[in-house]
């Protein structure tokens, strides 16, 4: 971590506390202090050599390591890090103390791959859609896709008044009535490919997350995780510097 001046929401993000995004919310709800002040502009810049941040009360201090977990997030659990309804967490299956958040959802009724880190950078750099991070799924649709559904997919449809075109659709098997094909696009607005689904009149009735980038899904069972490698998480560092 820098001992530099930097700005707010990326020390907050840096340190475990929140992705950026998130972290700009945090602050500009009042629940920040540097110094005993309270801040609301996520661009003002803080030196963690010197300042005293705390968010809630709780003093916020820098990362001497960050840290790449790469989850199996099963059905039936949340990927927030609180949830008021009391449903399961995705971060409680993960054995360490250290802050981490996850990099990007997936939806309580979906599973398969998320990353979580500390490393604000590497979160930004995944999320942000204009780096066009590609995301693979594995996707069970309701029936079966004819040649007009491929051809508006491939056109792009208008999802919550936002253009939304994928990447890549291929059949992949049958299962009775319905079918399931990989889908690849490099957004991850909240529920997109649900709402894919809901444009084309195919329910999705599965899906499941196998790629973010480089990294796979690979052998891992729900509810496993494992430590990225450097050489899996080099991509996202060269690109975030």
């Amino acid at each position: 971590m820098s001992d530099v001046s930097q700005r707010l929401s990326k020390f907050l993000s840096n340190s475990g506390v929140a992705s950026r995004r998130n972290a700009e919310e945090i602050i500009k709800s009042g629940r920040v202090f540097v110094n005993n002040i309270n801040i609301l502009e996520p661009q003002y810049h803080v030196n963690p050599n010197y300042d005293i941040i705390t968010v809630d009360n709780k003093v916020i201090t820098s990362v001497k390591r960050h840290d790449y977990i790469a989850l199996y997030k099963p059905v039936g659990y949340i990927s927030d890090l609180k949830d008021p309804a009391g449903r399961k967490l995705a971060r409680d299956l993960i054995k360490t103390k250290t802050n981490i958040y996850p990099v990007g959802r997936l939806d309580y009724s979906s599973e398969g791959l998320i990353i979580f880190t500390n490393d604000g950078d590497v979160a930004n750099f995944v999320m942000h859609p204009k780096f066009e991070v590609e995301k693979e799924y594995h996707v069970k649709f309701k029936g079966r896709l004819d040649e007009g559904d491929f051809l508006k997919l491939k056109n792009g449809l208008l999802i919550d008044g936002v253009s939304c075109r994928i990447k890549a659709i291929k059949f992949l098997k049958s299962s009775i009535k319905n079918n399931w094909y990989r889908i690849i696009i490099s957004e991850g607005r909240n529920r997109i490919i649900r709402k894919i689904g809901e444009q084309i009149g195919h329910q999705v009735l599965k899906l499941k997350r196998v790629r973010i980038g480089n990294i796979k899904l690979g052998d891992l069972e729900p509810g496993q995780y494992r430590s990225l490698t450097d050489g899996e998480i080099r991509p996202f560092k060269m690109r975030s510097d």
